[in-house]
């Protein structure tokens, strides 16, 4: 069978970005090595919670959409774009290994086998400048013996994804596109084309793999400031929610940005260290990234002396009390609890001796994870206030409308999500 486009990694920015090719009219093969996710594809059903199983089974009905782990299926596609992971290893530092292995499972498939055209690769995991022209480049040249540009076209376009918005639709959402040569651009425009509106064409792949950074870096420092501000307000008695909402009602030169108990996600926390590590090779220090992470990686800490400080008022020290942690995925109403400060406070508080559950309607349960593989397996539990504290560090929808008022324990609020009327005596924020 032919196919327009291989996706492989069929994750939070994979599955979404092969649906909409899907619904475009192009004929999808999604690959995954991970065995589970390709079996509840080709039933019908979803296991990201912002994209529905409806969307799912229609495309694999149809025929525009078929899931597989078998990589030799790539001969029969046109093009193949490379959606996985870039996380950071132990030292901080970029692990691309998965780009290349993506690479290595590609490199036998290079040569015209479709319709005698030119295979498309097309990099999309957030990276630093020069890992598609320099390594991934290397990877396909190195292992087929063809020459990209001449042989087979090369182009980086980063994955611009926003889950649990509600208003953002891949198709709807500016691509940026840069090419090895001026015929990759336009081989990757013509691909994107057929699935997304509006294109943002740039020079080069260094220049597309730099738009992205900058894109998550401008948020990192931007909430690393707020989140500053916030301690330093709060010292000063002043509530920093009420300072944002007057500030934002500025219609020029100002853009809200929210504090919150650390990063989460796999973009915000991570990516900006791709580009301090590259700087170093240019001789370059990126102070106001560092800065920027320094001050996000210490927030946690703050939360946790002010959950200090709400069971004092109660003649309760933080060890042997029962804490219920409300939230662990990284952001409002998704599932995703990729890098989520949540684990960052279960385990800096049951280091003081505290007893720690979790509560989130998304999470029903900590699957394993490289930086938190001794939480794995725990459950989420109901909400009991039969505890000593309840924490909120998730935004989620419920936790706005729960009725905390005539709660007898210590409520803090990482989020400010409690409506006022719903607020107990003992409210704090942090």
């Amino acid at each position: 069978m032919k196919y327009d486009l291989s996706i492989i990694g069929l994750g939070y920015v994979g599955l979404p970005l092969g649906l909409q090719f899907a619904k475009s009219g192009c004929r999808v093969l999604g690959l995954d090595i991970d065995p589970g996710k390709v079996k509840e594809i080709e039933a019908g059903r979803s296991y990201i919670r912002h994209i529905s199983a409806e969307d799912v089974a229609a495309q694999v009905e149809a025929g525009q959409f078929k899931a597989s782990s078998d990589f030799s299926l790539v001969k029969h596609s046109e093009a193949v774009l490379i959606c996985v992971p870039t996380p950071l290893n132990k030292n901080r530092e970029p692990d691309i290994s998965y780009i290349l292995k993506s690479g290595e499972a590609i490199v036998p498939y290079l040569r015209p086998e479709v319709g005698g055209r030119k295979k498309l690769v097309v990099l999309e995991s957030t990276t630093y400048p020069g890992t598609t022209d320099e390594d991934l480049r290397r990877v396909l040249e190195t292992g087929s013996g063809l020459k990209a540009g001449t042989d087979f076209h090369l182009a980086f376009s980063p994955e611009r994804e926003d889950p649990g918005n509600p208003q953002s639709k891949v198709s709807e959402i500016p691509k940026v596109v840069g090419g090895l040569t001026p015929a990759c651009l336009e081989r990757a425009k013509e691909l994107y084309g057929k699935a997304i509106k509006r294109l943002v064409p740039v020079s080069s792949t260094r220049a597309a793999e730099a738009t992205k950074l900058m894109e998550n870096i401008f948020r990192s420092v931007n909430i690393a400031l707020v989140n500053e501000l916030k301690i330093i307000y709060g010292s000063m008695g002043i509530d920093i929610w009420e300072v944002i909402e007057a500030a934002k009602t500025k219609p020029f030169g100002f853009m809200p940005f929210y504090p919150g108990p650390g990063l989460g996600g796999h973009c915000i926390p991570i990516d900006p260290f791709y580009l301090t590590w590259k700087a170093r090779e240019f001789g370059h220090a990126t102070r106001f990234i560092e800065l920027a992470g320094e001050i996000n990686t210490a927030m946690p800490n703050h939360v946790v002396a002010k959950v200090g400080e709400a069971l004092n008022t109660v003649g309760k020290p933080v060890k042997g009390s029962k804490i219920l942690l409300l939230g662990l995925a990284y952001k409002a109403d998704v599932d995703d609890d990729r890098e989520s400060p949540s684990y960052i406070l279960i385990e800096k508080l049951e280091a003081k001796g505290a007893r720690v559950d979790y509560h989130d309607p998304y999470v029903p349960a900590i699957r394993p994870s490289r930086e938190h593989s001794h939480l794995a397996g725990r459950k989420s539990v109901p909400v009991d206030t039969a505890c000593d504290m309840l924490l909120i560090s998730t935004a989620h929808g419920p936790f706005k409308t729960y009725d905390f008022s005539k709660l007898k324990v210590p409520l803090v609020d990482t989020r400010n999500c409690v409506l006022p009327a719903n607020r107990p005596k003992l409210y704090f924020q942090a």
